[in-house]
Parts: C-alpha cells; sequence; structure tokens
C-alpha cells in the first residue's frame, strides 16, 4: 500500500524552506530541524565539566562537546530510522519521515550516517584518551537501542544510558579520571531522561499499540503523571548526592531548587491526554537542562 505523502511542517519555516530540495530530507532525517534532541544529549556533558569545576575554564571544549551532540545525535537518528523504517511507516506521527515515505534511500541513508560519524571522530580527537576512551564505550549502547522498544516496556530506561552517556565522558575530559558525584549525576541523568522521555511517549500511545511498540508511557498507563512524578523526584535526589559530593553544604544543594521547580511544574500542569501539551513540556527540558548546568556551574566554581 502506498503510504500518502504529507510535507513536514518544518519545511515550510525558517531555515529548512532556504534548504535546496535535495538536501532537506538529509536536513529532516537527522532531526536538525528538531534541535531539542541535541540539547538533551549535550547537557549532561555541559553539567559534568561544570560540576567537576572546569565550567569557566574550559568553555572551549563545553563547545566541542556541543558540536559532538548535535552531530552524534544526528547519527544516532539516522541510525535509529534506518532500523525503524518499516515500523516508522505503520504510525502517523512518523510514517512520512524521509526513509518510511520513500525520500531517501537506505543506501543514502547509511552514507549521512558515515559523515556525521566522521564529524564526531573530530570532536573525539579533542579528548584525552580516558575520555576517548569512554566516548567510543557508549557506541554499544547507542547500536543497541532501537531494538529495546521490540523487547521492553522501558526502553526509555535505555535511552537514559545512551542520553546521559556524555556526562560520563565529560568529566574525565577535565580531570583525567572518575569521581563517585560523576555517577550519582549520571544515574540522575538517568531518572530524568526516563521522566521526561515518557512524557513524549504521550503522544504516540495509541499508535504504538497498534505497531506492538512497548514504551514506559504504555506501561505506566493512567499513572503516567505519578510515574514521571517519581522519575524526577529520583533525578533530583541523585543530583542532592552529587552536588554533596563535591561540596557537602546545605547551601549548595540550594542550588538545585529551580530546576527542582521546573520539573515539579512540569508534571503539575501537564495534560497527559493532549499531544501537543506533551510535546511542549517534554521541550520544555531544555530549560531544565540549562538550570541544572547552571547548578553544576554554581556549585563547581565555588572556591
Amino acid at each position: 500500500m502506498k503510504l500518502e505523502t504529507v510535507t513536514p511542517d518544518t519545511e515550510q519555516r525558517g531555515f529548512v524552506r532556504l534548504l535546496p530540495a535535495a538536501v532537506r530530507p538529509f536536513w529532516l532525517l537527522a532531526r536538525f530541524d528538531r534541535p531539542i534532541g541535541g540539547w538533551l544529549l549535550f547537557w549532561p556533558g555541559a553539567w559534568a565539566i561544570a560540576l567537576a569545576g572546569a565550567g569557566w575554564a574550559r568553555v572551549d571544549l563545553i563547545l566541542w562537546f556541543l558540536v559532538g551532540a548535535f552531530a552524534m545525535r544526528g547519527a544516532g537518528c539516522v541510525y535509529n530510522d534506518i532500523v525503524d523504517r518499516k515500523l516508522d511507516a505503520q504510525v502517523a506521527r512518523t510514517r512520512n519521515r524521509p526513509l518510511p515515505s520513500g525520500q531517501v534511500t537506505v543506501r543514502a541513508a547509511w552514507i549521512w550516517l558515515g559523515l556525521l560519524c566522521l564529524v564526531g571522530l573530530l570532536v573525539l580527537t579533542r579528548l584525552n584518551p580516558t575520555a576517548a576512551i569512554t566516548a567510543v564505550g557508549s557506541l554499544g549502547a547507542v547500536a543497541a537501542y532501537p531494538f529495546m522498544k521490540r523487547i521492553t516496556w522501558w526502553p526509555q530506561a535505555w535511552l537514559g544510558i545512551v542520553f546521559s552517556w556524555a556526562a560520563l565522558v565529560g568529566w574525565p575530559a577535565v580531570t583525567g579520571g572518575y569521581a563517585p558525584a560523576l555517577f550519582w549525576l549520571y544515574a540522575g541523568s538517568i531518572a530524568w531522561v526516563i521522566g521526561y522521555d515518557t512524557i513524549y511517549a504521550l503522544q504516540d500511545i495509541e499508535d504504538d499499540q497498534v505497531a506492538g511498540v512497548k514504551s514506559s508511557a504504555r506501561a505506566l498507563g493512567g499513572h503516567a503523571r505519578a510515574g514521571i512524578s517519581g522519575f524526577y523526584a529520583v533525578a533530583v535526589a541523585l543530583w542532592a548526592v552529587a552536588i554533596w559530593q563535591v561540596r557537602p553544604q546545605a547551601l549548595a544543594l540550594a542550588a538545585l531548587i529551580p530546576v527542582a521547580l521546573h520539573l515539579a511544574a512540569q508534571v503539575a500542569t501537564l495534560k497527559t491526554a493532549d499531544e501537543g501539551d506533551a510535546l511542549a513540556k517534554f521541550r520544555s527540558n531544555r530549560f531544565a537542562g540549562l538550570l541544572m548546568f547552571l547548578a553544576c556551574l554554581v556549585v563547581g566554581s565555588a572556591g
């Protein structure tokens, strides 16, 4: 059955509409038209750099992490779409993506994936050996992620492992090694990712059920709000332990108040049955990441 072709709304606005027609599908395939994923991948690495005490001294490193986050998020999206192209064709929100709609061939997608990985390789050369080896260690988790929605009700937990990995790279990129605070920070980030990606998954519950795709939103059902609240609470608690490891002072923990209030407001105002609201709440985690970065910057920079 031939799929109906619908032009994505992002092709009609902003920078995307200025691109040559032949380039647009590749831009969309890497989700460069929707930068939220790049920001969410970036923030944990920036947190680690800041909490390790190099937030001001290593602005260059933070910028390299930003470039790497967007390149590798794009590569991850391309790989995910290659693996999921048949499933995407069954879901209303994804059936018009470049691969299931036929705008990009599988061979061209693999080539585009390789080019994006070359950018990631360039960023890798800016890291010390410990950080570089840690970064390469993420590849197995990244490769396995698209299959998680087929075998577990909690693919969001695996996404948390992947999308928080930059924290494991950022700390040794500054210090040359690891510390307990890093692992608490990383664990908190995983809980945060599960929370916000459950919000994202609320958009697709009906389509996922038809396609047989598993998700935390489907697993939680009518308890989604409570589940998201729980994951966000765990995230803040684990971040508090990370900060305490660096600076065991009650005043240091106060740096978490803005991000904690932001996450609480997300849940309090979330309309679980409203796809537009779920998407807006998901995207607001870009700001949550910034608030957490400022908390890490303040604590890590305190003399």
